[in-house]
């Protein structure tokens, strides 16, 4: 019997080998890593190459938009009862770890218990990314446990099992909640799997020994040079996910009835410089590169790719990032913020003043769209119907300003507080990027309406230490990044710390369409509770919705099945005609 298990575990590695053919060479461009441990990255460069390593039982839909989960070490979906507070998943069998020393040259499958103890280690407090305070409070049983964790140098008992984290045998895995929150469990349940074994050999910490169960494996790693992948030899063969989108058909259907992945090695080139790497790619010693705003235009003529990359085969995809660029405005500050009804028509009338349709332009190249709600397009909750943002209107900003008791004007001819009172707001920004150019739009717009503006430019963490200390008035930034919208719909709900809800605003309303976001598991009630959340938002004026940005992925004509890498990266569904890219480099 085990010889026959054996056999069958080499053909399936053979299988996999046929498919993925070494001379397929993947070659992108990145910023440095910093680790591959799949429970302890802060940066999307380690998270891009984690993601390759390491699955875990569900990822985010490859063609689905706005995305939602795919089953990939799961059998199916999870099981949802009582009233969505139990989640019962099922492991698909005979998934196993590469190899490694710690497994004692025998194949080691992954069970149900491996899903359990890399959970738990997702929650571990002192791990470095501090665990996961909104899921922690949400499982029964798991906040007894870290908090004692916490507690003067201790360690996260993974041995003390949690109610609401266990196996109920070798393949099955159930969550038991205190209460409904869909999309922090979905997102939750796409943690990555790893083998306690390894974690334990390492000293707890696994950033350079990546043994996961993913589609590739680390061949080499030169820090600030390069990353290495090839193919897995134990992932099994998959197949592309099917789309009912007119406009993914033509690649579907190019894709279709590959067994993937197809692509046996991915170089990943550490290339810090925007400018570098559209030379490389220009030059075709780059695959894909992922560009913004202004050295993304250079690539552009009207918005549209230029004739001489056209001709070549490049295609560009231009989607729009899963990040709202927002002004926040501090509601506990003195000057701005409150609740009456003079402050509200300040908040309104700077977003009047604001010109946003001149910072798309001008800063951003016209590589961004105005931002008409707090969820971005291609996310959940996001709603195609909402109203477009408000024009730029400075008569009706200085009009309402009047008409609320900021008339009087000072020698410079700046209003006044309706106190009489000298009025001055401060706008932070992070230096670099494009602050300084934020800064001279926003002093004109304000100037038309009759506002005096002071600026602080300070690093990004002072930043936010500022915002969560409440130091602030107003602040531009971005926030958001998974797919779900609660990520952008939080930062202005009541129970959230300053950390999130940086705003510190409060409304009961909001509150309650929040928890009403949380336990809603369809599409059409989570667009429905975040418009209200953006009409709350748009009355109230807490944050001003600026932009979404866009991204622009450059992909040259040898590449297959490329779908631009939001939520996180998919190389196993990607494809090289190396006939063609032969062709097109003269080979």
């Amino acid at each position: 019997m085990r010889l026959v298990v054996a056999l069958g575990l080499a053909l399936a590695a053979a299988v996999v080998w046929a498919a993925a053919d070494p001379n397929k060479v993947l070659r992108i461009a990145s910023a440095d890593i910093e680790t591959l441990d799949p429970h302890q990255y802060n940066d999307s460069p380690s998270f891009d190459v984690i993601t390759a390593i390491f699955e875990g039982l569900y990822e985010w839909d490859y063609v689905a938009s706005p995305t939602k989960l795919a089953p990939v070490e799961a059998v199916a979906l999870p099981e949802i009862t009582d009233g969505g507070r139990t989640w019962t998943i099922r492991v698909k069998p005979g998934i196993h770890f590469t190899d490694d020393p710690a497994f004692r040259g025998k194949p080691r499958e992954v069970t149900a218990d491996d899903f359990v103890y890399s959970l738990k280690r997702w929650l571990d407090p002192n791990l470095r990314r501090g665990g996961d305070p909104i899921v922690t409070d949400l499982i029964v049983g798991a906040r007894e446990i870290v908090d004692a964790a916490r507690k003067g140098g201790a360690k996260l008992d993974y041995d003390r099992p949690i109610a609401g984290l266990r196996a109920l045998d070798r393949y099955s895995v159930q969550l038991k909640l205190k209460e409904q929150n869909y999309p922090n469990v979905e997102n939750f349940l796409t943690t990555r799997v790893v083998a306690r074994e390894i974690v334990e050999a390492a000293g707890g910490d696994i950033r350079e020994r990546p043994v996961g169960t993913g589609p590739y494996r680390l061949r080499e790693w030169k820090r600030g040079s390069r990353v290495v992948l090839e193919a897995n030899p134990a992932y099994r063969s998959v197949r592309f996910p099917e789309s009912a989108d007119p406009a993914l058909a033509p690649m579907v259907k190019e894709m279709r009835g590959k067994s993937l992945p197809q692509i046996g090695v991915v170089e990943i080139n550490v290339i810090e410089e925007d400018v570098t790497r559209l030379l490389e790619f220009d030059r075709g010693r780059l695959d894909v590169i992922v560009l913004r705003g202004e050295i993304a235009s250079r690539l552009l003529t009207g918005n549209k790719l230029k004739p001489e990359y056209a001709a070549r085969g490049i295609v560009r995809l231009a989607v729009p990032e899963p990040y709202l660029f927002s002004i926040y405005v501090n509601i506990a500050d003195p000057l701005i913020g409150g609740m009456t009804n003079d402050r509200i028509a300040l908040r309104r009338a700077i977003a009047l003043g604001f010109d946003v349709e001149n910072l798309i332009k001008v800063l951003y190249a016209g590589l961004a769209l105005p931002a008409n709600q707090l969820v971005p397009p291609g996310v959940s909750g996001h709603d195609p119907e909402f109203a477009p943002r408000p024009q730029h209107d400075p008569r009706a900003a200085n009009a309402l300003l009047d008409r609320f008791g900021y008339d009087k004007r000072d020698p410079d001819g700046y209003r006044r507080a309706p106190d009489g009172k000298p009025l001055t707001l401060m706008l932070s920004l992070r230096t670099g990027a494009i602050s300084r150019e934020i800064q001279t739009q926003w002093k004109k717009d304000m100037d038309a309406i009759g506002l005096r503006m002071d600026y602080r430019l300070t690093p990004f963490q002072d930043v936010i230490k500022d915002l969560e200390a409440g130091k602030f008035q107003l602040y531009f930034g971005g926030y958001g990044g998974i797919p779900s919208g609660y990520a952008e719909l939080m930062q202005l709900y009541g129970k959230e710390p300053p950390a999130v809800n940086a705003s510190r605003f409060k409304s009961s309303d909001y509150d309650r369409a929040m928890e009403e976001y949380l336990k809603s598991g369809r599409d059409a009630e989570q667009i429905a509770t975040a418009r209200r959340m953006s009409e709350i938002a748009k009355t109230f004026v807490p944050i001003i919705p600026a932009i979404f940005r866009l991204e622009n992925d450059f992909v040259q004509p040898w590449i297959q099945g490329y779908r631009p890498q939001i939520f996180q990266t998919y190389w196993k569904y990607v494809d090289i005609d190396l006939a063609r890219r032969r062709q097109s480099q003269g080979k």
